[in-house]
């Protein structure tokens, strides 16, 4: 078992690292990600990552867990599970909107009518629904929004081999076939890892990290949820537009 707040380290540092959201402070967030040290300040960077905190926060206290970085709350931002179906698609659509649409370009009926339609407070529905890239793709510019989309979007794969700090990891790109977002063949990328990783572990990555080893429940849920979402973004709503986009953690 991990600790909520180690947990979430491991899962914000990647795009932390690279600058895209949270605070400055990337180098104290790694050595959290390393555990087994959780304390006060690995909470009050958490609170720093405007795109993560609030979800944590609706999934507690809609589950009437006091603390956001609890583990189960924080494994059901990352990768799913029951406590995001507790959730009303009512409170999670205003919640978006609230805390969202003002650093959106889009409107902000087409990002509640994506919750109302069957959103959940997962990351990969921020990175597909919330974020513009979506929309970008529609408009016809493809190289940058798919490159943040596959990376930014938790993932998972499957180790090939581990050597000089680095391990092989053979998992599905997300591919664009002009009119929706697909999972393609299998590829694979050396990337580094938050966690010891060894040859046949099934792992779940963000950005070019491995960010834990995966049971076979959780990666149930992160496939599930991943596929839900796409299905979410490609038919239920026409989602608009270039926008401005918000910061990618």
């Amino acid at each position: 078992m991990t600790a909520g707040p180690i947990l979430f380290a491991r899962y914000a540092y990647p795009p932390n690292a690279l600058g895209y959201c949270g605070p400055a402070d990337s180098g104290a967030l790694l050595e959290y990600a390393a555990g087994p040290v959780s304390d006060a300040g690995l909470a009050a960077l958490a609170r720093q990552f405007s795109g993560a905190w609030p979800y944590l926060t609706l999934i507690a206290a809609a589950n009437r867990y006091a603390d956001p970085l609890a583990e189960a709350v924080v494994e059901a931002y990352w990768l799913g599970g029951p406590l995001l179906e507790r959730i009303p698609a009512r409170l999670l659509a205003a919640h978006v909107v609230d805390r969202f649409a003002d650093r959106i370009g889009g409107s902000p009926a087409d990002l509640a009518e994506l919750a109302l339609s069957g959103g959940r407070a997962h990351h990969n529905f921020h990175v597909f629904a919330v974020y513009p890239w979506v929309g970008l793709l529609r408009a016809g510019h493809v190289e940058e929004p798919m490159r943040v989309l596959d990376s930014c979007r938790i993932r998972w794969g499957r180790v090939l081999s581990v050597h000089s700090g680095l391990a092989e990891v053979e998992s599905q790109p997300l591919c664009w076939t002009g009119r929706e977002l697909t999972l393609g063949p299998a590829r694979i990328a050396s990337v580094r890892s938050a966690v010891p990783v060894c040859v046949g572990d099934v792992v779940s990555l963000h950005w070019d990290w491995v960010c834990d080893r995966l049971t076979d429940r959780q990666l149930r849920a992160l496939r599930g949820y991943t596929l839900h979402h796409l299905e979410l973004v490609n038919h239920r709503v026409e989602h608009s537009g270039p926008a401005l986009a918000l910061g990618t953690g």
